[in-house]
């Protein structure tokens, strides 16, 4: 039986060598423009140049204006390489796993950093496939070099325990989960590189036609501050006091699967562990019992309130602050004592 948060050793087993290693992330950019959770991934992948001893070179893919290059130096980039090519316009997955591969390759690099985002988890499989390196996905702190190892943590059995994974492969692909480094200034002059790989016809033999975003809401999967709610609030008519308090906090808003199956909510908003999989600092769940496969998707949280009228509601047991009450008292209350504090 795993008991909360044991740590399980797992390794793969390839030749050892000593080596000096380079650092290469995989910078993703949407309409142009970096999130915070790419930023966070430059922080990450520079503390582990930093513990190696070697540089960060950081790799984007898309139509990026200069200045905004320049805003990895701040946290550590010191050479990056554009590249800047109409058939990689829109994201797709083989092309631009090959991308990053071929730049690693030119960059000899040891260990390539990508957030653990939508396409992260879809590129850094192929990745380290390509490379024929070790991998470990969801990382949530820095690597420990230990007597000559190489071990990566992170969350494992939904979030119930944690996996420390020792990486013997000469080449090695992290993937780090959203909100579970930080952001970290560390600033650096960066040299802007043209990069023009050689882009394959196989490669490109699915073509995005669009991608339609919606651009008024915050992420969830980079959001800090998540307001979510359940068949509580009895109703989709109901979630008007949801939406005020999480704009009133900069939060995203979520829900429970059954809200999202009832079409309530859209299924975008559904989080546990057949929805989205979200870390962020604060976490508040309204109107929401608990169950398990909700739990799955939320444990990462940093910090968990709970408002429920069901003082036995199995959510108070993982809650870090809790209030039994009615939501439809105790919301209103909250965004009442918000705008009071705000003015």
């Amino acid at each position: 039986m795993i008991r909360p948060k044991e740590v399980i050793s797992t390794g793969w087993n390839y030749i050892k060598e000593e080596r000096n290693m380079s650092v290469l992330v995989y910078v993703e950019q949407v309409d142009g423009k970096f999130k915070k959770s790419v930023f966070e991934a430059v922080s990450y992948a520079k503390a582990i140049a930093a513990q190696t001893g070697t540089n960060l070179t950081a790799i984007a893919i898309g139509d990026v204006a200069e200045s905004e290059l320049q805003e990895l130096g701040k946290y550590g980039a010191e050479k990056i390489l554009s590249v800047n090519n109409t058939e990689l316009k829109n994201f797709v997955n083989q092309a631009y796993a090959a991308v990053v591969t071929e730049a690693a390759q030119k960059e000899a690099a040891d260990v390539i950093v990508l957030s653990n985002s939508f396409s992260g988890k879809g590129l850094a499989p192929r990745i380290a496939v390509k490379l024929k390196a070790g991998l470990v996905d969801g990382a949530i702190e820095l690597p420990k070099l230990d007597g000559g190892k190489f071990l990566v943590k992170k969350n494992a059995f939904s979030g119930k325990a944690f996996a420390v994974t020792e990486l013997t492969s000469d080449i090695k692909v992290i993937a780090l989960n959203p909100n579970a480094f930080g952001v970290k200034e560390n600033s650096v002059s960066p040299a802007i590189e043209a990069f023009s790989p050689a882009v394959q016809s196989t490669d490109l033999a699915a073509i995005v036609k669009e991608i339609v975003r919606a651009t008024d809401k915050v992420s969830l999967p980079d959001a800090e501050l998540v307001v979510s709610a359940g068949r509580g609030l009895k109703g989709p008519e109901n979630w008007g006091m949801i939406e005020e308090l999480a704009g009133l906090l900069g939060a995203a808003t979520a829900c429970s699967k059954p809200v999202s199956d009832a079409d309530w909510r859209p299924h975008s908003e559904h989080v546990g562990q057949t929805g989205i999989a979200i870390s962020p600092n604060l976490y508040i769940a309204i109107g929401i019992s608990g169950a398990i496969q909700h739990l799955a998707g939320v444990s990462s949280s940093k910090v968990i309130v709970v408002i429920n009228k069901d003082p036995e509601a199995p959510f108070f047991k993982v809650a870090d602050y809790g209030i039994v009450g009615d939501a439809f008292e105790v919301v209103p209350k909250l965004i009442e004592a918000l705008k009071a504090h705000q003015a």
